[in-house]
């Protein structure tokens, strides 16, 4: 589902209102706006959510949920490419005074996120394409994305304009250490990660 952008007068904010409208329409679904679009995914599968269980802990394990930092789940990252544009990642490391941000609609300013991850699922393309330059322009260090289609591992570091200068891709097998700027070493097991995110059914 989406909606084009349109002009409005100052301090009026018909995506956001619109946004929230289906929010309460399908409740469980996640409703963002990026680009000046609505997206609207429906609600996770098992799958999807065991994978961030077990996503979270090796952040958990080396204190990156703790006086200097926390770690969220579908916590609103306010983005800079539209006045009313924001995204809902699956997980995310933010500063600890994250709440300090907050900007509008329950969304927080990038400049609180360290790191933030998806668990892609039949809109993989979103995760693959669309959040990359969102997240880039957004200047939000480090981007996981858990490829479930494709069994991958994808690592963006390095935010420049609308693109991450540097994307890695693991496989099963490999042991990814992310980059120690999100306030700790976390190491991740690419295999254990996957075997848990591709229990469900695979999105064509």
């Amino acid at each position: 589902m989406s909606a084009a952008p349109a002009e409005h007068p100052a301090g009026e904010r018909p995506l956001l209102d619109l946004a929230n409208r289906l929010m309460e329409q399908y409740p469980g679904h996640r409703v963002e706006i990026i680009g000046g679009q609505i997206l609207v995914s429906p609600p996770a599968d098992g799958s999807h959510a065991e994978a961030l269980t077990d996503l979270m802990v090796p952040f958990l394990t080396v204190g990156l949920h703790g006086p200097e930092s926390r770690v969220l789940q579908s916590v609103g990252i306010w983005l800079p490419d539209g006045r009313e544009d924001y995204a809902v990642p699956d997980l995310s490391v933010v500063d600890a005074d994250y709440k300090d941000h907050l900007v509008a609609n329950n969304c927080y300013d990038p400049v609180s996120f360290r790191l933030v991850l998806e668990v892609t699922s039949s809109n993989y393309k979103t995760d693959l394409r669309t959040k990359v330059t969102a997240y880039a322009n957004a200047k939000v260090p480090v981007y996981v994305i858990v490829d479930r289609r494709h069994n991958r591992l994808h690592v963006l570091t390095d935010p420049a304009a609308d693109e991450y200068e540097t994307h890695r891709v693991h496989a099963p097998g490999e042991l990814v250490t992310l980059p120690e700027s999100i306030g700790a070493k976390v190491t991740l097991d690419v295999a254990e990660v996957l075997r848990a995110a591709a229990s469900g059914p695979k999105a064509e």
